[in-house]
């Protein structure tokens, strides 16, 4: 399998969006691309919430006639094991897919693996539109883990790579805004569906319109671009260069900036040639241990500290607690408002405050609201049924509600938006597909174990269970305190020396007024005088750099972190003995 991926490996690359869309726009265009992948997966996890409260949904899924009343009071008679199994399966799929996506990522590259995922989340779409039996939507559900999988360990990997040096925790932010306004979006088309009951319209409608985000997100990779550092790796010099270009500088290739990180990310990419290339899954483990705990358990906490046993459940946990089928619904549709909200603060915080303190806080502000709801779920369970304790049931209820409103906001400011963050910044460019695959796949394990436990454990625990949660908190709390490190205020590149590694192997390179690039020279500790073996010694370097192409003007140089505009000895010899320092230059 590995040879034929690296057979269809892209021979050349080709940008296709237009030239009024080169700038912010191209950049934002760019993130609202990887963004929408995200919004899928947050949309898939609400839609299975709201269908479980709907009499005409379970009678075709589980096969039983129940009324509202019976679904409130949690008498179905549905086999929690069975319900379980049909929010779950969808998670053990994307685990496997997630692992399996880090190849493609890596030999053909992001943007042909969020197509993948588009592509295969449609055609589950469709197969759950249609689903005339349980047996038809557990294998709709299995198939559109596949593309989630593929969506959610590619997407974080686009934001990190595609934004600026110091908005990395901005855009990945921005990213799980986007997947809590998908889980946002499903709670309200769950509720407005809900209205056309009992027309089994009611439960298939917000399958149509999953289906139509793939195919907008589908298109979508067709016109938009290759991540700037997947064109260097992949060999593209001259269309990584002009990319990054078109991202960030309108277009210039002369903006200092631009080409400072472009030497940077040519220099870490040598670096990882030198190492030998990708790295293997051993490496992970042996070489980056940090990173890889930080990745994996940042993202098995995300899953712990209780987020999906709420929300894949939100519709059944309020109605538990005393509201009736359609207030459940509608207070489901808040609580995912308050949950995009908690997002905002994020955005302008996470790059300011850094990644630990907002996970530190995250974890205090959901463990006190974790225990609140459980207390309170015990003492709803406590008050009888009947007419005359309702007010202090609802009272209850509403006490619940307010909490999981508290937990959900705290929950999406801090251990949402971070744990996708990490993965995708901790790992060096050769680990990164692979290192971002493993946290990936630590989410959807987790997920699934949750999905799976919930319904059995809320139906013999009850309230006990949120207590559960809340001791995993601590735990973590602990483990970001002691373990992790803060990655703020450094770029992807500069990243590797906050773990104790090398970040680059410097390179000589040069780009010409036309912006052709050539990698003329990797200094190593033996080649020095030598010249070098990824494009020619340093005195055929100053002969290039004079006369490129039949041309008499220079080139501009990027040496060692130096960029030179003149062909002079001096600053060519001074590349040679290794100087790194900032220089401000002016390209005519």
């Amino acid at each position: 399998m590995a040879f034929s991926l690296h057979s269809l490996r892209p021979k050349t690359y080709v940008a296709r969006y237009p030239k009024w869309l080169v700038g912010r726009k191209l950049l934002y265009a760019s993130s609202a691309l990887a963004s929408l992948g995200d919004a899928m997966f947050g949309y898939s996890q609400g839609v299975m919430a709201s269908v479980q409260v709907q009499p005409s949904f379970l009678r075709r899924m589980y096969g039983v006639n129940v009324t509202m009343d019976q679904i409130a009071s949690g008498q179905t008679g549905v086999d929690p094991f069975v319900q379980a199994i049909t929010v779950a399966c969808l998670n053990i799929t994307a685990f496997i897919a997630s692992i399996y996506a880090a190849g493609v990522c890596d030999v053909l590259g992001r943007r042909m693996s969020v197509r993948i995922g588009a592509f295969v989340y449609l055609v589950a779409a469709i197969i759950q539109i249609f689903a005339p039996n349980l047996a038809a939507l557990i294998v709709g559900r299995c198939i559109q883990g596949i593309g989630v999988g593929f969506l959610s360990m590619t997407v974080p990997i686009i934001q990190s790579e595609i934004a600026p040096g110091h908005s990395r925790g901005l855009f990945v932010s921005i990213e799980y805004l986007c997947l809590n306004s998908g889980y946002a979006l499903s709670a309200w088309v769950g509720y407005g569906f809900f209205h056309v009951m009992p027309s089994e319209i009611s439960w298939r409608g917000p399958y149509i319109l999953q289906s139509v985000l793939a195919v907008i997100l589908f298109l979508w990779t067709f016109l938009l671009p290759e991540t700037p550092r997947f064109l260097v790796k992949a060999g593209f010099y001259e269309e990584a260069l002009q990319t990054l270009a078109d991202l960030h500088s309108n277009g210039n290739i002369d903006n200092p900036e631009i080409l400072k990180t472009f030497q940077e990310i040519v220099e870490a990419v040598e670096l990882e040639k030198k190492i030998g290339g990708d790295a293997t899954w051993k490496e992970l483990f042996t070489k980056y241990t940090r990173q890889t705990i930080m990745g994996i358990t940042s993202q098995m906490f995300s899953q712990l500290n209780g987020i999906n046993a709420i929300l894949y459940f939100l519709p059944t946990n309020l109605s538990r607690g005393g509201f009736d089928i359609p207030k459940s619904l509608l207070y489901s549709g808040i609580c995912a408002i308050v949950y995009v909200l908690g997002t905002i603060p994020t955005m302008f915080l996470v790059d300011t405050w850094g990644r630990k303190p907002i996970l530190l806080f995250g974890s205090v502000g959901t463990c006190i609201c974790l225990s609140i709801v459980g207390g309170l779920q015990f003492y709803a369970d406590s008050i009888p049924s009947t007419a005359e304790f309702m007010f202090k049931r609802l009272q209850a209820a509403n006490g619940i509600f307010a909490f999981v409103c508290i937990y959900l906001f705290v929950f999406g400011f801090s251990w949402g938006p971070v744990p996708w963050l990490l993965p995708a910044e901790v790992f060096a460019m050769r680990a990164r597909a692979k290192g971002m695959a493993l946290a990936t796949g630590s989410n959807w394990a987790w997920n699934f174990i949750i999905a799976f436990i919930t319904p059995p454990l809320f139906d013999s625990i009850k309230g006990g269970y949120y207590f559960i949660l809340a001791g995993l908190v601590i735990i973590s709390f602990f483990l970001v305190l002691i373990v992790y490190r803060e990655t703020a205020f450094k770029t992807l590149e500069e990243l590797a020396e906050v773990f104790g590694e090398p970040a680059f192997a410097p390179v000589l390179m040069s780009v010409s007024k036309t912006g052709e690039v050539s990698v003329m020279g990797r200094r190593t500790s033996d080649d020095s005088s030598s010249g070098s073996d990824s494009g020619g010694s340093i005195n055929e370097m100053k002969e290039k750099t004079r006369s490129h192409g039949g041309r008499d003007e220079p080139e501009r140089t990027v040496g060692l972190g130096i960029i030179l505009e003149d062909d002079s000895e001096e600053s060519l010899d001074r590349a040679q003995n290794g100087e790194r320092k900032s220089v401000e230059i002016s390209l005519a």
